[in-house]
């Protein structure tokens, strides 16, 4: 059990790492060399020129202004200078309102912290449980823990006060949040400007038809259907085998570019490669021949695949993108039942065009429900089973496990300063490094479910590691070590002692449980400092990029628009950054009450992050998609679920310290966390999922007075085509014009036209 000398050395050893990092950053940002690193969505908006254009040689590379050094803390107050209306402008909202979360933290547990201090702190050290209790190994941090106050006392009036303050205001503060996210995410909509989406719909489960094609099937359904709104529609091809060659071709020619330097920068030898793997091994060649070859090779391979997919109608998809004369045709499309039958013609709102995962559209939809359910029952036991490794990387990560492994190491380890080292930031960092595999198995996961935009991926991604965290990383910390305990208890006892040790289990385990989780308090703040503190300064650094940016720069940039593709800017992580904030929620409401020592280092976490990752969002991240905050529903009840787990944890503990009349008190709470929850929910969170009509009817209104001859049809001609295709449109029906405004529209087998593409369909055309 770390010790108050194990938590100083820990948080020393962490200031310093983070401290390191930052002090690197300050210098490695100002380096011209290195200014596409740092400062990548400003090249990406055509803003920033680099530094390296003019000026003496050495100047293009090393920054010689000396007092630039001087000022090295500058980007943090230039961090937070930038107004929230800027930055939703240059940025968008996604970014924005994901920041907003680290100050909600900020909101939340500040007072909470101040609270807990004055009444709780006091409260806890002037008891005398611990210094009573033989045989239990504990430090002076454990001294500040709800365990000090002796069982059965009236002290824990104050605990329970505490809880309904502690809710009240967590619960405030979440309304207020909610309803300003909603606000700015209404606020941005009706602002934004024109999006493809914004008159589009995704069509899924289209019905076969004999006698019609995808396309005419799709177009005769909402002429009929939708005669006066609808526009045209975009099919959709299974592409994923062409993008893949299309990937691989890419691939080679770096591999050909990275050969072609090499040559240019010693004419006097041809660069040579096998042809085995990755060059290691088989029959060595010429190697500009042989990439030249192999890329003759795949696009002779993809110009037959793409003849494939548009000429053969198994590569179309029963889905569609349709598209809408106005907003509010769209919405009345994507937010109404289509058909008698609730499982054809599936509508939703299609999500923007870089938000589109194309891989899922050609999975059918009768497979996504056996595909779900099975990524369920594999998230359940990869969720429920890891506890097991986590357990032993956890005990492994311990003084005592390094001495039964490694037996020799024993007199090093138990001196004093190599003790503290171990037990104040092994466990975190094991801890740390065990996970970081985690996202992207969860991410493959959720993308085998078929979802089909990204946003989307995220948001379950991010579901499925919530929920890893909350079972492995909280609840796995604390009940594992006591479960083991129960557990080797049990083996040891005579088979005699079997029957009377069945009837002891029901109360040692709620008792052991109940006193190690203020007792494990320890372990989080060591976890808190490795991951919150050196962790998100690591961020701000991006030495993967640093590395991979030179690296291209100095083997496959031939041209500028070679080093603007070396840039990668990166962007938020929401799959697995999310659930790490919600994990300091967690510890946050769960402790506050318990151990209340916790809590600034929390708030530690929460101001560190805000900075850097707003700094990040400025200069850095560039969004893959925007989804106007959909995802703050999620970030609303994850915390919710984190105050009722606290209050039910503090309603355990206090029943294995005599005070279970206490318990009607506490029941109170999760009901009424629970109709905050409904009463949120019903009262915010259909504008998170819904477009409202009248909204729609005001933008179309506005922009046909502004645009009155705007080609919509131009604007949305090619927005949902597969990016491996540029689209035109090859053949157009001769009555099209006539039909679309004639509310008498001819019956599908009269109008069938041979195998041409509908009138409002288009036809790809590979890039």
């Amino acid at each position: 059990m770390a010790s108050v000398q194990d938590i100083c050395v820990s948080a020393a050893i962490n200031l310093l790492s983070a401290l390191a990092f930052l002090l690197a950053f300050a210098f490695l940002r100002l380096q011209p060399i290195n200014d596409r690193v740092y400062f990548p969505k400003w090249y990406k908006k055509g803003i920033r020129a680099s530094p390296r254009s003019s000026g003496p040689s050495v100047k293009k590379f090393v920054n010689l202004d000396f007092r630039t050094y001087l000022k090295f803390w500058t980007w943090m107050p230039a961090a937070l200078r930038m107004p929230e209306p800027e930055l939703i402008d240059h940025a968008g909202l996604d970014s924005a309102v994901y920041i907003r979360i680290y100050l909600l933290g900020l909101k939340i547990f500040v007072p909470i912290t101040i609270l807990a201090f004055a009444v709780l702190v006091p409260v806890n050290w002037t008891g005398s449980t611990l210094d009573d209790v033989k045989d239990l190994t504990f430090s002076d941090i454990d001294k500040l823990s709800i365990s000090n106050v002796p069982s059965g006392s009236l002290r824990f009036v104050a605990h329970i006060a505490m809880a309904y303050v502690f809710t009240f205001w967590t619960c405030y503060t979440l309304y207020k949040e909610y309803k300003i996210i909603t606000n700015k995410r209404l606020q941005f909509l009706a602002s934004e400007s024109r999006r493809p989406d914004q008159f589009t719909v995704l069509v899924r489960n289209v019905p076969p038809d004999p006698d019609e094609s995808v396309s005419e099937h799709v177009e005769h359904f909402f002429c009929v259907n939708h005669p006066n709104d609808y526009l045209m529609h975009q099919i959709v091809y299974n592409a994923n085998k062409l993008a893949k060659l299309v990937e691989k071709k890419k691939s080679l020619h770096n591999w050909l570019t990275y050969y072609q330097t090499r040559y240019e920068r010693n004419p006097k030898q041809r660069p040579r490669t096998k042809t085995g793997f990755c060059g290691l091994w088989g029959t060595s060649v010429d190697a500009i021949d042989y990439y030249t070859a192999e890329i003759d090779k795949i696009v002779e391979e993809e110009a037959a695949e793409r003849e494939r997919v548009i000429s053969d109608p198994k590569a179309i998809v029963p889905a569609a993108f349709v598209s809408f004369k106005s907003r509010w045709g769209a919405a009345v499309c994507a937010q109404t039942q289509q058909s008698s039958n609730p499982t054809i013609w599936l509508t939703e709102w299609a999500p923007e065009p870089r938000d589109v995962y194309w891989d899922n559209l050609a999975i059918p939809y009768v497979e996504l429900a056996v595909k779900r359910l099975l990524i369920a029952v594999a998230t359940f036991f990869l969720t429920f089973f890891f506890m097991i490794p986590i357990a032993i990387v956890q005990s492994l990560a311990s003084i005592e496990g390094i001495e039964k492994v490694l037996p020799f190491l024993k007199p090093l380890i138990e001196t004093e300063k190599v003790k503290s080292v171990v037990q104040g930031f092994l466990p975190g960092i094991a801890l740390k490094i065990f996970l970081l595999l985690l996202p992207t198995i969860l991410m493959t996961m959720s993308k085998i479910e078929g979802l089909v935009s990204l946003s989307s991926l995220d948001r379950r991604s991010a579901a499925k590691y919530h929920l890893f965290v909350l079972v492995n990383v909280f609840f796995g910390s604390i009940i594992t070590g006591a479960a083991f305990e129960q557990l080797k208890s049990f083996l040891n006892q005579s088979p005699s002692d079997i029957q009377e040790s069945f009837q002891l289990t029901t109360l040692t385990i709620p008792k052991t449980v109940g006193v190690a989780i203020p007792l494990k308090a320890t372990f989080f703040i060591t976890y808190i400092m490795v991951d919150g503190w050196a962790g998100i300064a690591a961020e701000i650094l991006r030495l993967v990029p640093l590395v991979l940016f030179h690296l291209k720069n100095a083997f496959l940039v031939k041209t500028e628009q070679d080093r603007e593709q070396a840039m990668d800017p990166g962007c938020i992580n929401f799959a697995s950054s999310e659930p790490r904030i919600q994990l300091y929620f967690l510890l946050g409401l769960v402790y506050s009450v318990v151990t209340p020592l916790i809590l600034p280092f929390i708030i530690i976490f929460f101001a560190f992050s805000y900075v850097i990752f707003r700094h990040q969002i400025i200069n850095v991240y560039d969004q893959k998609y925007e989804s106007g905050a959909a995802f703050w529903p999620d970030v609303h009840r994850r915390v919710l679920i984190g105050l009722v787990i606290s209050q039910l944890l503090l309603l355990g503990l206090l029943s294995t310290k005599n005070a279970a009349q206490s318990t009607p008190l506490l029941l109170v709470l999760p009901v009424l966390t629970i109709w905050f929850y409904r009463f949120c929910k019903e009262r915010f969170e259909s504008a998170f999922v819904k477009f409202p009509l009248q909204d729609t009817m005001v933008k179309d209104t506005l922009e046909r007075a502004t645009e009155p001859n705007l080609n919509l049809k131009a604007y949305l001609q090619d927005a949902y085509v597969h990016p491996v295709f540029k689209s035109i449109e090859i053949e157009r029906a001769p009555a099209f014009d006539e039909e679309e405004n004639n509310p008498l529209v001819s019956t599908k087998r009269s109008s069938r036209r041979s195998s041409k593409p509908a009138s409002g369909g288009v036809t790809p055309e590979p890039v």
